[in-house]
């Protein structure tokens, strides 16, 4: 339940101002403002690492309804700068829940506001473009947010990857607990059950991964190795592992030189799956490029069609740079998919060797399981080389 009685502002660089209701923590925080556009699954989205340094406004009417809860977190901990919504609501019901987002939110240090028009401010970055923001439930002026909003650097060549990767390598789930199938309680019904003749081993970098990543590799028959996203792929080699995982992650790949470097050399011995950050900076690690979206792909509805099959899905993403097609395609790799909002690649493959990519999230959580067949895809290829 909203306790608090506090006012909230969040101000944008170019001087726009939205006042509200504060909740969560008495802070103050500035990064890039973006908006999702889910229905549902704010928790995972608060704590997805992609979203590190950055202000999440989700156009739903009403986030919180449902509380928080402890098996859907995708990180350690809430990774945004900042949340804003519509109406925070002021009952939490649901069986699994065990606090509130409001109290979630003040024990990470976030702030949050509410009674802000979320609709508008998704329009406003549609047409402007990705702004820099202050969000703050302190009591501070306009000016002042917005100044603080001015001087925030932005998210164009920093490495933010180096905050959230993890400190050193570990087996994911190794007693195979966390990844478990959902059971309905009472039934002998269990969704997303998989049986495989064989498990293989994956090495997964870690550029800020989500951990419904993990377990769908786990579920797909794969015993995962987390690895910091700067391990040098000696250390990979050492591992021997049937094949190679990179995982999504915040800020621009371009500044994660040190990861194309090994990935450029993986690429060359093993099978490899990239998804989000992962496909980017496959991108890099072949030559090429990737830029800056205007307003970036968050939501669990965007369209992507399969040049190869001429098949559509409806894809959970959140990204706000993209690959550069050219480029892609004079490095020899083949552009597989494509945005159908705007036609930005969505996926890749490259002739000679047993590497793909997306740019969206198959592991969805939050949003739709079209893509989850791309995990059996990556299987099939790992046994095909083994």
């Amino acid at each position: 339940m909203v306790t608090n009685n506090i006012s909230g502002v969040i101000a944008f660089e170019d001087g726009t101002v939205y006042r509200g209701k504060g909740f969560g923590a008495i802070a103050t925080s500035v990064g890039e403002c973006c908006f999702n556009t889910s229905l549902t699954g704010y928790q995972e989205i608060i704590t997805d690492p992609s979203y590190f340094s950055q202000i999440v406004t989700m156009t739903a009417v009403q986030v919180g309804n449902y509380g928080i809860n402890e098996d859907d977190v995708e990180s350690d901990g809430p990774k945004v700068k900042g949340f804003v919504v519509r109406e925070l609501s002021p009952v939490v019901s649901n069986w699994r829940a065990t606090t509130s987002l409001e109290s979630y939110l003040t024990q990470a240090s976030i702030p949050g506001i509410e009674g802000i028009d979320t609709r508008a401010i998704a329009k406003k970055l549609r047409v402007s473009g990705a702004l820099n923001a202050c969000i703050s439930t302190e009591d501070i002026s306009d000016s002042q947010a917005v100044e603080m909003a001015k001087n925030f650097g932005g998210l164009i060549g920093v490495d933010f990857v180096k905050e959230v990767t993890a400190k050193s390598e570990y087996n994911w789930d190794p007693e195979h607990k966390e990844s478990k199938c959902f059971t309905v309680i009472g039934t002998d019904l269990v969704m997303n059950h998989l049986s495989r003749d064989k498990r293989f081993t994956v090495a997964a970098l870690d550029f800020g991964a989500k951990y419904s990543i993990y377990r769908k590799l786990q579920r797909h028959g794969f015993d995962v190795r987390v690895f910091p996203a700067n391990t040098p792929a000696e250390a990979i080699e050492e591992f021997s592992p049937d094949g190679v995982f990179l995982s999504n992650g915040p800020g621009d790949p371009a500044a994660v030189d040190y990861a194309h470097k090994t990935v450029s050399t993986l690429i060359e011995k093993y099978p490899t799956f990239g998804i989000c950050l992962g496909h980017q900076i496959i991108t890099h690690a072949l030559g090429a490029e990737t830029f800056k979206l205007k307003f970036g792909h968050r939501g669990g509805n965007q369209p992507v069609k399969n040049l190869e099959t001429d098949r559509v899905s409806i894809t959970s993403q959140n990204h706000g740079f993209a690959s550069t097609k050219e480029h892609l395609e004079n490095r020899g790799a083949i552009v597989t998919e494509i945005n159908l909002n705007d036609e930005t690649v969505e996926g890749l493959r490259l002739k000679d060797r047993p590497v793909f990519s997306v740019q969206y999230h198959p592991e969805a959580a939050p949003g739709p399981n079209d893509a989850d067949p791309l995990f059996t895809e990556f299987y099939n290829l790992v046994a095909n080389n083994a």
